[in-house]
């Protein structure tokens, strides 16, 4: 099986759809429910829900996943019958294979019921119709890579009694986002730098994004979400929930880290753990649909194509 536990929730459905060809004959009995063996649609739409629900079992490298709607509609066409399936579940998959199974399993059920009735039964066109869910449905796109940085606030880095981990994994997964890491910089715990820090990378760099990792802890020297509040004009705190329940739900620890995320000007800065594991876990929590944010700040809105960048403030620099 593939490991998904970075992967995070969202909502998941597809649609399949099958048919099985059959004469007019046949029908007509199917459709006056003279069928030896009983009831053809039920049975098939009873079949398709419960396979559904089953997929894993059958299907090697599919993981159990908890499905919260499963419809299967068997209908009496000129040729034959068609089935469709549709199948909807908040999970870090997606169900296109519990909807082809369920269109499947519906599919040879009413085969074994009227085989008895037409030797020249035949299934098919079974295929994927729709799906919707994952990551590729909240990918934005831009002309231009976001110009990133990444600040470490670690006085033992700082000293160089300590190797930097955290901020290099963050500047491998940048890579493969359309993020462009220009500045990387190593601070002690002190309020006063990572301020000015900030500020300068903002202000006078024009960075998009700032990651600041570190000194996020209960510890007396964490000092990274006050000074990050000293440099924001607008919090946005749901970024930081996410961060924390996603971690919640790998370690208790995490609900004792006072991640800070906010805006300045036209930049978004957002405080990561200083661990190496908390910041991966918590760039997976957060792309990619942290991007988002940018077409909303460029003055797009949800509902603007995130390939439109919109009026940027000027900068000397860019």
């Amino acid at each position: 099986m593939i490991d998904v536990s970075s992967k995070f929730n969202t909502l998941r459905y597809a649609l399949a759809k099958g048919s099985l060809y059959t004469s007019p004959q046949t029908l007509e009995r199917v459709r006056n429910n003279e069928v030896p063996k009983g009831n053809v649609l039920e049975v098939a739409r009873a079949a398709g829900i419960a396979a559904a629900k089953r997929t894993s079992e059958w299907i090697v490298f599919c993981h159990p996943i908890p499905l919260d709607w499963v419809d299967v509609k068997v209908d009496i066409q000129e040729d034959g019958l068609k089935v469709l399936a549709e199948v909807r579940s908040i999970w870090k998959t997606g169900v296109e294979m519990e909807a082809l199974t369920a269109v499947t399993a519906a599919l040879l059920n009413a085969y074994d019921m009227l085989k008895p009735l037409d030797e020249n039964l035949k299934m098919g066109n079974i295929r994927l119709v729709k799906k919707r869910g994952g990551k590729s449905d909240f990918t934005d796109e831009f002309p231009q890579p976001l110009k990133a940085g990444v600040l470490v606030v670690s006085t033992s880095t700082f000293q160089g009694t300590r190797e930097d981990k955290s901020g290099k994994v963050i500047q491998e997964f940048l890579q493969q986002q359309p993020v462009q890491v220009r500045e990387y910089k190593v601070v002690p715990d002190e309020m006063e730098t990572i301020v000015a820090t900030l500020k300068d990378w903002v202000d006078r760099r024009g960075l998009d994004l700032i990651f600041t990792t570190g000194g996020t802890g209960l510890g007396p020297f964490d000092l990274t979400p006050e000074a990050t509040l000293q440099v924001i004009e607008k919090e946005v705190p749901g970024i930081a929930e996410a961060i924390r329940r996603h971690g919640k739900d790998r370690t208790p620890y995490a609900m004792l880290s006072r991640e800070v995320v906010g805006v300045r000007r036209q930049s978004l800065i957002v405080n990561l753990p200083g661990s190496s594991k908390g910041a991966r876990e918590s760039l997976e929590a957060l792309f990619p649909g942290l991007l988002h944010a940018f077409p909303m700040l460029w003055g797009g809105g949800h509902d603007t194509a995130s390939r439109e960048k919109g009026k940027r403030a000027s900068n000397p620099e860019q």
